[in-house]
């Protein structure tokens, strides 16, 4: 009877020890599968976080070339250019010089 209960105890104990295996096991697995699903993530999440810094510096650079144009539209070359090319004006001893190409 005694080897009868030794033999049992001996068995679950083997069984316990293969339920916390595979208890480990699958918990490994689970680990594993979103650790890999994290790393995707993770890689996505850079190459959008990229494209967004590549629009940051596209617009950094609008803004510095509409600060330059804002000043440069403050000078009196720009007054004269408009001058010139949306009203026609000239200076008083300028000389225009027209081509007429649509004869």
């Amino acid at each position: 009877m005694a080897r009868r209960v030794a033999f049992r105890k001996k068995r679950q104990n083997r069984l316990a020890m293969m339920l916390v295996s595979f208890v480990v096991l699958m918990l490994m697995g689970v680990i594993l599968f979103k650790g890999r699903e994290l790393t995707m993530k993770r890689a996505e999440y850079q190459q959008k976080e990229e494209a967004l810094q590549a629009q940051i510096d596209e617009e950094h650079e609008r803004t510095r070339k509409l600060t330059d144009y804002e000043k440069y539209t403050k000078t009196d070359k720009f007054v004269e250019e408009i001058a010139k090319e949306k009203l026609g004006l000239l200076y008083e001893n300028e000389i225009l010089f027209r081509s007429d190409i649509n004869k």
